[in-house]
């Protein structure tokens, strides 16, 4: 089957060519006519399949017909990253070529001025993650009133960051009667939830059994003593395996800064990408390694969802993910668009019940790849110190007389002094003891009982 058997107009088609592409993907081939014959979708599909261009193209050729508005977009695609919705808005520049179509893209970590301009001018495709979208809508910068078309991209990973409930209220102020396309890898029960409920009579595509991973893609689980020799593994493997482009994942924010920092310091070409970093700082880091610049990109989960980078030869999990959807995802940025891939997992023991979850959900045991480190053998035995000899081995002391003169002096010094004989002291009758004063003046008496010191003035005169 080609493009050319799917409907699609003869500008588009050009479009399609002039990128290289002739034969569609089978999840392409299946919902690209649903999507122009203006039905609702659900489609499951695994990652790097061509989930992307499955709406987009058809979108394109809907939207062609039409008139934009200021504020009121006529249609709407949720992302839940900032990546994949610059991917997405990045396609649509790319297929749109040879359309008059304008296109919007509200995101967060940058400045809501030139959003707020374009869509004022009016646009035809708002490319949104729900949370930038929520902000505008509540201070009334955009109404979703004209949106005749919704595609609520990575279902799941919207669940997982917890934007359910802004779906469903971006849902409820979208008209009833509008067309809604919903794609993701894996489908959980709030999904279909919420796809029994916006969803109107839709048709479903499953190109592939959920979670499942990509049969191009080598996968092994590497087995480490422990978590410290996870970063002496990981730079083995990257000097051995015939490492291009890499992509590795870690599970905390400050894995991927140490890791990246480690890796620098060996004399890695490598990039970071995690939450923490600034929009236009994580696109760049992005940019550089699209270009070449580095060939190794340190990332957490948020790069994990929908990424289309080319020639990405290897994915390194640094760390086996807490979720096993997540897995899935992860090495699905490799072997994409038909290509082959190879996918590492460092298991340490900390590790192990996180890997058997994701064997339980792809069905199947990932191969043990074992690590060999040269020159970590086991550890040699240090010495132990002397053992100190005996009490009878010990060589007996010389006598004093044959000392030294310094530890006679020494002996001296530390005898004991002579106790001087203790004098009785004299029991206490009841009153307080005399004042150091009166004791002084009392034993400078001459006969006790009589005064001895000056006489005050006024016991010479008389009362009389």
């Amino acid at each position: 089957m080609k493009f050319a058997d799917l409907g699609l107009s003869d500008e588009l088609l050009s479009a399609v060519a002039a990128k290289g592409y002739d034969a569609p993907t089978p999840i392409q081939a299946q919902a690209i006519p649903s999507v122009l014959m203006m039905k609702d979708l659900i489609a499951i599909a695994q990652t790097g399949t061509g989930k992307t261009a499955s709406f987009v193209l058809p979108m394109i050729d809907v939207l062609a017909h039409g008139r934009r508005r200021a504020m009121m977009p006529r249609s709407l695609i949720l992302e839940p990253t900032r990546e994949l919705a610059a991917q997405v808005a990045d396609e649509f520049a790319l297929y749109g070529v040879n359309h008059d179509l304008k296109m919007a893209l509200l995101i967060g970590g940058v400045q809501m001025g030139d959003q707020v301009k374009a869509l004022n001018e009016g646009v035809d495709v708002l490319i949104a993650t729900p949370g930038r979208l929520m902000d505008l809508f509540e201070r009334g910068k955009i109404l979703l009133t004209g949106c005749d078309l919704l595609v609520i991209d990575e279902a799941d990973r919207m669940l997982d960051m917890g934007f359910i409930p802004d779906i469903e209220t971006i849902c409820s102020k979208l008209p009833a009667n509008r067309q809604t396309l919903l794609f993701s890898a894996t489908m959980p029960p709030p999904i279909k939830k919420l796809a029994d409920k916006f969803l109107s009579n839709p048709k479903y595509i499953e190109v592939a059994r959920p979670a499942t991973t990509n049969t191009n893609i080598a996968q092994h689980k590497v087995p480490v003593a422990s978590s410290r020799v996870k970063r002496d593994v990981l730079r083995h493997l990257l000097k051995t395996d015939d490492v291009a482009t890499a992509m590795i994942f870690c599970n905390r924010k400050t894995t991927v800064r140490e890791l990246n920092k480690s890796l620098q310091r060996h004399g890695f070409a490598s990039a970071e990408i995690h939450g923490d970093m600034d929009q236009p700082q994580r696109l760049a880091e992005l940019q550089r390694f699209k270009d070449g610049a580095v060939n190794i990109l340190v990332c957490s989960d948020v790069a994990a969802r929908g990424l289309d980078i080319k020639g990405v030869s290897h994915v390194f999990n640094f760390d086996t993910p807490w979720h096993p959807d997540d897995y899935v995802h992860r090495i699905g940025r490799t072997g994409r668009a038909g290509a082959t891939g190879r996918a590492f997992t460092l298991v340490a023991p900390e590790d192990q019940e996180a890997i058997e979850n994701v064997e339980k959900l792809t069905g199947g045991k990932v191969p043990v790849f074992e690590v060999v480190l040269e020159g970590k053998g086991p550890r040699e035995e240090r010495p132990r110190r002397e053992e100190k000899p005996k009490r009878e081995d010990r060589p007996k002391r010389e006598p004093r007389s044959e000392r030294a003169p310094r530890e006679e002096r020494k002996d001296r010094e530390e005898a004991p002094r002579a106790e001087k004989p203790r004098q009785d002291r004299p029991k206490r009758d009841g009153t307080k003891p005399p004042r150091r004063d009166d004791r002084r003046q009392a034993e400078e008496q001459d006969e006790p009982g009589v005064w001895n010191g000056p006489v005050p003035s006024f016991l010479g005169v008389s009362a009389l």
